[in-house]
């Protein structure tokens, strides 16, 4: 056992792994929400939340090192100008992980990952896409909290692969 130890290895080396990083927090901040393994979730979680906090510094130091670490300037744009203003009153917590059960290929286990202010009923809405150009009036009994809806969603996407993974067993 190695204690003490600071950095998740995921059995690669230094370049392949900050590769694997680096895509994940770019991931993270162009869609808000990702689907990857538990482990995973959490190292880029904290990866994530500290570009957040440096972002709200908002200096030409913190965008520059920002850079350095996720050389897309429209990542950088996003952390610096959107997310450290959505989070200017939070003081750290800003994506959370809900795990969704195994994979069914390899056990693996999987989890979501988002910021806490992810709007899941607005991205869903956003992709099926409606009609007409002007806004849906909302009732109390069509709006659904988020982390409801998240859970819910989470749930479905478990039970789906947990039966497809039964099915494969039985043949």
């Amino acid at each position: 056992m190695r204690h003490r130890r600071r950095v998740k290895h995921f059995s690669r080396k230094q370049g392949p792994r900050k590769a694997l990083i680096r895509g994940l927090v770019e991931s993270l901040v162009e869609h808000g929400r990702i689907k990857t393994t538990v482990e995973k979730a959490k190292e880029t979680r904290r990866h994530v939340e500290r570009a957040i906090t440096l972002g709200k510094k908002g200096s030409l130091a913190a965008r520059r090192l920002i850079l350095a670490r996720y050389p897309q300037v429209n990542v950088m744009n996003s952390i610096v100008n959107d997310l450290s203003v959505r989070f200017k009153d939070r003081n750290g917590g800003y994506t959370r992980v809900i795990k969704l059960g195994k994979r069914p290929g390899d056990m693996a286990e999987m989890a979501f990952i988002e910021f806490v202010d992810y709007d899941f009923a607005a991205k869903s809405a956003e992709r099926v896409g409606s009609g007409s150009s002007e806004p849906q009036k909302k009732s109390k009994e069509n709006v659904v909290s988020s982390k409801k809806a998240v859970y819910r969603v989470a749930r479905k996407v478990r039970n789906k692969i947990q039966a497809q993974s039964r099915r494969e067993n039985r043949a």
